[in-house]
């Protein structure tokens, strides 16, 4: 397809089914605010999108260094997508660094936009290039764009009146209005949401918008570029849509619960990497009975949290795993007390600090057995940011039916990544029925009576008239919770918490197998890995492979019907971002040879590594064993 461009050249236009493009430059640089805009942009326009942020862990990294680098990576797409993609496609890198620190990402032949001004002596010294990257012929293979942002967003900008420090924070909008005009995204959203934002700095919005103008602008009349892309809208369900991150579903879905029990919603919580941003959400909904509590440490925020429980509400805290070990001796009391209570722990990679910035599946073993003594706890994992939202309020539910702590297992994956989320209303959101205790005339009331079903003990609210009890950290005796060094009593109290969370399994749907309900292979997976793991199963099937794919959102227990799954495949394969941990808890439960396919580099799996690995599973099943 060709059409006419305003400067009359004969520009072509290709219709694309994918793109992936990454923005990257300093921390000051604005790449995640450019790489927002676009992702909320493709959004509006019907673009199926998944985004990942990556930001530096160091703070303050010297300006044009290499552990400086902020970037933002967005895929959208005219069909349903699972993952920020592989490899990018694009590349903007800004300066020196960003270039350095993604070239290795990128596949021959990728496009590469560099901001031209940038590549002067000191900031390539500061990289560590001893010779420009743009003259030595090193980016041969890829398609290089030079483009001047810095001095074009000068020029554009030296009739306002703004300081060469404001100028220079405008350059991320040059540099979003050409990939606008390149990838055919309407301007007119992002016009709309710098006036709202910079309302009350009038120069700023129109600095902001002349760049993003100027950016178009030379996308349409610069010689460089001879062609232009289009992404048609992909086919989703009908429906109110907006674009959310793993942390932001997390928070609305805690207040979902909130608005569906009529119970008031308590977060305490100190903040930490990646999970700090429930923390923000869920400050905006006071208006909604919301308390949130930013404590002095990880142990006053689940201590304030067990409190709340204790009084009625609906009590959450949430950490990563540093903050997790924390938090292990007060969740010890919350089982033992055997009250309801979420904990979000939003994992990143360790151990102790170790990289703050980036993802890692390796505390599930630190949420199953993390705690002295018999301690167990219900354990989820929801497996998009989107799914963060469900369930955050099926960790609730599970938490109020049953009476017990449960874990809700992210990662800096999810919580930072985002997809459009079709809006529920309310009516449609599963039903919460809280139950507190009740008096009765004529007889003692006993906190740890329980239900026969669920063996779920009662929740009684501190103040109710006949419910006088006492709880604490010393082991109870059944029934009527006063304190008790009896063994006997101890080993039962011992078997009763365990088989209350066992009995969980009865209350959460069968696991579900995605393909094939039999076959060859069976991929499991849990966590973030869904993406790469569906879409590489995807493609597997495509091509007439007997390939499943089967991803546990409940963890401890599993759902009940999970050990007849695996029973029915040849191979039963599973990649985590860990050294083993779910391999290891299901061929110890289930003893089946679980394979697992480990790393732990801090980064998601991608899909063509993990079509590759499935493939070689695949051959392996088919051929017959060594004599």
């Amino acid at each position: 397809m060709h059409a006419d461009d305003a400067a009359g050249r004969v520009v072509e236009r290709k219709e694309l089914s994918r793109v992936t493009i990454r923005f990257s430059g300093d921390s000051g640089d604005g790449m995640q605010l450019a790489g927002t805009h676009f992702t909320n942009t493709s959004a509006l326009i019907g673009n199926d999108v998944s985004s990942l942020p990556e930001f530096p862990a160091e703070i303050r990294a010297p300006a044009g260094s290499v552990p400086g680098v902020s970037s933002f990576q967005i895929s959208f797409a005219d069909e349903d997508i699972f993952t920020p993609g592989d490899r990018p496609d694009v590349l903007v890198a800004m300066n020196p660094a960003a270039l350095k620190a993604n070239l290795h990402d990128l596949p021959r032949g990728a496009t590469i936009i560099v901001n031209s001004d940038e590549f002067h002596a000191a900031n390539l010294k500061k990289a560590s290039y001893a010779r420009s990257p743009l003259e030595d012929g090193s980016l041969a293979s890829f398609r290089l764009f030079e483009v001047p942002i810095t001095s074009m967003n000068e020029r554009t900008l030296a009739e306002t009146g703004l300081g060469s420090h404001e100028v220079a924070r405008c350059k991320n909008f040059f540099a979003l209005g050409l990939m606008y005009w390149l990838y055919n995204r309407p301007i007119d959203p992002t016009l709309r949401l710098i006036a709202d934002k910079f309302g009350r700095r009038a120069d700023l919005a129109v600095a902001n918008q002349l760049a993003l103008k100027a950016g178009h602008a030379f996308g349409e009349t610069a010689e460089m570029f001879s062609e232009h892309y289009v992404v048609r809208p992909a086919h989703l369900k009908p429906g109110t849509y907006r674009n959310l991150t793993g942390n932001t579903a997390t928070a609305l879905g805690c207040l979902a619960v909130s608005q569906i029990t009529g119970l008031p919603l308590f977060y305490g919580s100190y903040p930490i990497t990646p999970a700090s941003e429930i923390l923000h959400e869920l400050s905006r909904f006071k208006q909604f009975g919301v308390k949130t509590f930013q404590a002095e440490d990880e142990i006053a925020a689940i201590g304030s949290t067990i409190g709340a429980a204790f009084g009625g509400a609906l009590g959450l805290t949430g950490t990563s795993g540093p903050g997790f070990a924390l938090k292990s001796e007060a969740l010890g009391m919350a089982v033992m007390t055997e009250l309801p209570l979420v904990v979000v722990n939003v994992q990143r990679a360790g151990p102790s600090t170790g990289m703050p910035t980036r993802t890692e599946q390796a505390d599930l073993l630190q949420a199953m057995f993390g705690r002295n003594g018999e301690s167990p706890v219900a354990v989820l994992a929801p497996a998009t940011p989107a799914d963060c939202f469900e369930m955050a309020i099926e960790a609730f539910r599970l938490a109020l039916r049953h009476m017990t702590p449960v874990v809700l297992l992210s990662d800096g994956y999810l919580a930072n990544g985002s997809e459009p989320w079709r809006v529920p209303a309310l009516a449609d959101l599963p039903r919460i029925e809280v139950k507190y205790a009740e008096a009765r005339p004529g007889e003692t009331f006993r906190p740890y009576a329980r239900d026969p079903q669920w063996l779920a003990r009662p929740w009684a609210v501190p103040g109710t008239p006949g419910l006088e009890h006492r709880l604490g950290t010393l082991e109870k005796q059944d029934g009527s919770g006063t304190v008790s060094y009896d063994g006997e009593n101890h080993h039962r109290m011992v078997e009763l918490r365990a088989e209350k969370i066992a009995r969980i399994a009865q209350d959460v749907p069968p696991q579900e197998v995605w393909g094939g309900d039999e076959g060859r292979v069976l991929v499991l997976g849990w966590g973030s890995t869904f993406g790469a793991l569906r879409s590489a199963v995807q493609r597997h099937r495509r091509e007439g492979r007997a390939v499943s794919h089967a991803h546990l959102r409940y963890l401890n227990p599993f759902p009940a019907n999970l050990g007849e799954i695996l029973g029915r495949f040849e191979r039963v394969w599973l990649p985590e971002i860990n050294l083993g941990q779910l391999a290891l808890l299901l061929r110890a439960r289930f003893l089946v040879d679980v394979l697992g396919y480990n790393r732990v580099a801090g980064q998601p799996f991608g899909i063509s590594e993990i079509y590759d690995q499935i493939g070689q599973q695949y051959e392996a099943a088919s051929s017959p064993p060594a004599r």
